[in-house]
């Protein structure tokens, strides 16, 4: 058991994490739709799926672990998108919007 716990950080955590992170960077930085960001992530799940089977004798076609190492990889993605659309949109758009917290941005007010 400790032995899949360490499996999971290392596999889905760590590599398939930063996988995602890049992922979800990628995305935004090509002005991609997020609709786009869970079916990539989803395919990183199989892939570290994948990996865990190959590599340490771990399940390959369980629905458990292929939706636990999902949600952790589109949270990632998501989360990277997020992050790098709101800094890619004050950077292009500096005279329209400020940055609003790591994830947002809000207009400058310049009407009155």
């Amino acid at each position: 058991m400790i032995g899949d716990v360490w499996v999971f950080l290392f596999l889905v955590c760590l590599l398939g994490g930063g996988c995602a992170f890049m992922t979800g960077q990628a995305l935004a930085a090509t002005w991609r739709p997020m609709a786009l960001v869970p079916p990539y992530a989803l395919l990183l799940a199989a892939g570290t799926r994948f990996l865990a089977f190959a590599l340490f004798g771990g399940p390959l076609l369980s629905l458990p672990a292929f939706l636990t190492d999902g949600t952790v990889l589109v949270a990632v993605a998501l989360a990277a998108y997020r992050l790098t659309l709101a800094r890619r949109m004050v950077m292009q758009y500096p005279w329209l919007y400020a940055r609003s917290g790591p994830f947002g941005w809000r207009e400058i007010g310049g009407e009155g």
